[in-house]
């Protein structure tokens, strides 16, 4: 594992703590941070980090805080506060 992998995991950490103690803002700078690290790295963001992040406002999301969570046919649709929508797909099986 990479200085700049271990670094994002890290960041990933921090911002989920800082948004479960209720500092937003800080957790929001962690995502950021983590995503710059990675674009310059040319790094993908691990699945955990992409599924608990908001795209649009780079809020760390949390479950029936911050972001609905709804089953649709076939896919899940997370929807931040500020309205951005992402579903990812699952097997109904």
């Amino acid at each position: 594992m990479s200085v700049a992998e271990e670094r994002i995991e890290r960041l990933h950490t921090l911002a989920r703590a800082a948004a479960t103690a209720g500092e937003a803002e800080r957790a929001r700078n962690y995502v950021r941070l983590a995503r710059r690290i990675a674009e310059r790295n040319r790094l993908s963001l691990p699945r955990t980090f992409k599924r608990f992040t908001c795209d649009s406002c780079d809020s760390y999301l949390r479950p029936g805080t911050n972001a609905r969570v709804r089953l649709r046919d076939g896919h899940v649709v997370v929807t931040c506060d500020c309205g951005h929508q992402a579903r990812y797909p699952y097997d109904e099986s």
